[in-house]
């Protein structure tokens, strides 16, 4: 009997990731290119990434479902990597909705995704409210960490428990009896009420049914039939529980890497990897951050740049770009290209720095210490360029763009070794020019 040649993946998935602490503006980017894919799959995280879409004069934040539902033609995908809140999920569904977008028949949602349960919350809140000084990690208090926990302690509920009513009770009773326990007797607060919970998500199985379905057969078969995908991460590659700053990262993995196991699609299903970065920098929560400006600078970038969380509210961090950081998050993520956001804040600057490397003990390095007991003694070494003094905004292609602001972009590519293809020079979903 003949064998069937093998037949090479398509290689049409493509990973969309941030490269530094979260908040690039990965959203206006998958926004931008979901046109282009017929799938957009989000992969890891849960309701503490917001990503701000700007178009048609309004301002939007999803957290939960995927950037490209804007796009009528696009199917959209939260993966078994995400944790899902059902409270945050139905209003985000409801919110789109009321914009006028149909969600129905366009979202799917993986059956074996973990749910965030409201003792996850209330055990993230004590915490870090607990915590002491250093110890505190600036987490957004929605119940990631701790749905994390349990789904790698093999104590998580998923979402396919939901249609099983019997082993959901079983499940929330014994996770219950735990956690109370700790609620009675380490944190001295009320405990959780096992029936009001066991009705609450009944009813959101009914709610969440006609969205769940089996997400991994359902990627590999569309992509056996040549349909694009686009992979869309939350946070950044910094905040990586294996490769970012421990321990002050998130619970998940942002990088490419992530996205594998976060949806089921094979590393040889993908052709391509972009790296979101800001051009310049910043970090919310706690945690060393090398190029920190603690001066008025710093507080132009925040005051022009809006920098202020999506999730909640929290004033950013800011400070210029660190390619030493970027380095290593090109080479953990395999990145292809580069799309460089908010070039636009930079307009004001007369003068503009990147860090290319750091003292540490009178030594230069160029190497990013992912210890943060290390990341903490180093200090930047800055060069400083030239700024356009001048906005790019009507720019829609390369040589539209003012010759500073050129010269900035090329010297990102020099150093990083890597092409840009996507500069956006506003907020606007048309104020981009792609290469």
């Amino acid at each position: 009997m003949e064998s069937k040649p093998y037949t090479l993946p398509s290689q049409s998935a493509t990973v969309l990731i941030g490269t530094q602490f979260g908040d690039e503006g990965k959203g206006k980017l998958v926004d931008y290119l979901s046109d282009q894919y017929d799938i957009v799959v989000r992969y890891q995280g849960g309701a503490n990434a917001g990503h701000t879409i700007c178009f048609d004069g309004k301002s939007v934040v999803l957290h939960l479902i995927p950037s490209g539902i804007f796009n009528e033609k696009c199917v959209c995908v939260i993966g078994n990597g995400v944790v899902i809140d059902p409270v945050a999920l139905l209003e985000e569904i409801a919110k789109v909705e009321e914009l006028g977008y149909t969600v129905k028949g366009r979202l799917f949602i993986s059956h074996n995704a973990h749910l965030i349960m409201p003792y996850h919350k209330r055990l993230d809140a004590l915490s870090e409210s607990n915590a002491q000084g250093g110890q505190k990690i600036g987490t957004t208090g929605r119940g990631i960490g701790p749905s994390y926990e349990d789904k790698f302690a093999r104590k998580g509920i998923r979402v396919v428990d939901l249609l099983s009513p019997a082993l959901l009770q079983e499940k929330l009773r014994d996770n219950l009896a735990e956690k109370n326990k700790l609620f009675r007797n380490i944190y001295e607060g009320e405990e959780i009420d096992v029936e009001s919970m066991v009705r609450e998500y009944e009813e959101f199985d009914k709610l969440m049914d006609p969205y769940i379905t089996n997400t991994q057969l359902y990627l590999n078969r569309q992509l056996r039939q040549g349909k694009t995908v686009l992979l869309e991460g939350a946070q950044g590659c910094l905040l990586d529980v294996d490769h970012g700053t421990y321990p002050y990262v998130t619970s998940s993995s942002p990088t490419s890497g992530g996205a594998c196991t976060g949806s089921g699609i094979a590393p040889n299903h993908i052709g391509k990897v972009i790296g979101v970065c800001k051009a310049y920098m910043t970090r919310v929560g706690n945690g060393a951050f090398p190029t920190e400006l603690l001066d008025e600078t710093g507080e132009t970038l925040g005051q022009v740049g809006h920098e202020f969380g999506a999730t909640t509210g929290r004033k950013r961090r800011c400070g210029w770009i660190d390619l030493v950081a970027m380095r290593y998050s090109v080479a953990v993520n395999g990145i292809t290209e580069l799309a460089l956001t908010k070039l636009d804040v930079l307009d004001g600057f007369a003068e503009v720095k990147v860090c290319n490397s750091y003292m540490l003990d009178g030594k230069e390095i160029r190497d990013f210490p992912t210890d943060h007991q290390t990341l903490s003694r180093v200090k930047p070494v800055f060069t400083a360029l030239k700024g356009w003094m001048a906005s790019n905004a009507a720019a829609r292609t390369f040589e539209e763009m003012r010759p500073e602001a050129r010269d900035y972009v090329a010297f990102l590519e020099r150093e990083l070794e890597v092409p840009v293809t996507f500069i956006s020079v506003g907020p606007g979903r048309e104020e981009t020019v792609f290469r």
